[in-house]
């Protein structure tokens, strides 16, 4: 039997990122019942966060991946969604494998339906706990606020970084802006450490340079892309050109935004919020907060963005060293 995060001793540090998931960011009640996915990979963090809810009294229920499914995962296991189906809060915190999206799609889409509260901590780690969880995510709250309410009155976004990035997004009034600023409603499930807003624009023409990071399963091969950049030039949103001095991201990356007719396309314009997070440490749950901008690939979130396709496909590129936004 694998041992429980019940069963381990973890490190205190942790506490103070585990403390914000789950009282600040999720604000779980004594009242409401949690459901937390972990896997062996990350269960000193599972025991952080189990720690804290047990503080808040509330019931909850853990469930180790491994315990009830070979990984890569196939589906999601029927007894986590049955689970769901009973919790008003959920977090997600364990580290992706490679083809496992669609499993974790099928996890929110019972989020999504049911209005769970829901704290997606994909292939978070220790450095992460420290410094992105670690954030005012009071103060990330009101930053993403004011910018997300400037965004909402703008048709056109164009972005620069030194890195070459020249890019400008047409935006739609019919695409809805989120905002994930690490304050989780029943409205919106968000990313933790949390600090973006993002939007589906309508078009996206430029050129965007990739010296931060990729993600999905990309992000734990290749790492800081900052020596080696991924230069991708983007027409009427769709992906014309890629060039990369490491040869065997740059295959990697195009097959992957292969996948579908619409693995190429722009389904993801998104601004970094998170003012804690300070230099790229060469993984997405955390590089993709970065103050700045960052692009994803495929599947826009239809559901909540209003868009009219589909992907099932989605990789996040991230950039650095933003010289600003000009909103025209």
């Amino acid at each position: 039997m694998i041992p429980g995060p019940l069963d381990i001793e973890f490190d205190p540090q942790l506490s103070t990122g585990a403390r914000n998931a789950v009282n600040v960011c999720l604000r779980l009640q004594p009242d409401e019942r949690l459901t937390l996915i972990t896997d062996t990979a990350t269960l000193d963090i599972a025991a952080a966060l189990v720690r804290e809810i047990e503080k808040v009294g509330s019931p909850h229920s853990v469930y180790v991946l491994e315990e009830h499914a070979p990984r890569p995962l196939a589906h999601m296991p029927p007894v986590i969604l049955d689970d769901l189906e009973t919790t008003q809060v959920s977090i997600l915190a364990a580290v992706t494998q490679t083809g496992e999206l669609p499993t974790r799609r099928e996890m929110i889409n019972v989020v999504n339906r049911r209005k769970i509260r829901h704290g997606h901590m994909v292939n978070i780690n220790r450095q992460i706990m420290l410094e992105g969880m670690g954030a005012d995510f009071i103060k990330v709250d009101e930053l993403s606020s004011k910018l997300v309410a400037k965004a909402r009155r703008s048709r056109f976004v164009r972005a620069k970084s030194r890195g070459g990035t020249d890019i400008e997004a047409e935006l739609s009034p019919s695409l809805k802006w989120l905002k994930t600023s690490g304050i989780i409603s029943p409205d919106k499930w968000g990313n933790l450490p949390g600090g973006e807003i993002f939007t589906s624009p309508h078009k996206v023409n430029g050129v965007f340079v990739v010296d931060g990071v990729v993600g999905d399963y990309l992000c734990a091969k290749y790492g800081d892309l900052g020596e080696t950049p991924l230069t991708i030039d983007i027409v009427d949103s769709r992906i014309k050109h890629l060039d990369c001095e490491d040869k065997a991201l740059l295959d990697e990356f195009a097959r992957y935004t292969a996948t579908d007719e619409n693995s190429d396309r722009v389904g993801e314009f998104a601004i970094g919020t998170n003012i804690a997070v300070k230099n790229i440490i060469g993984h997405i749950l955390q590089d993709e907060k970065l103050p700045g901008i960052h692009l994803a690939f495929g599947h826009p979130y239809p559901e909540h963005t209003h868009q009219t396709w589909d992907s099932n496909t989605h990789i996040d590129c991230v950039g650095r060293d933003f010289n600003g936004l000009l909103p025209k």
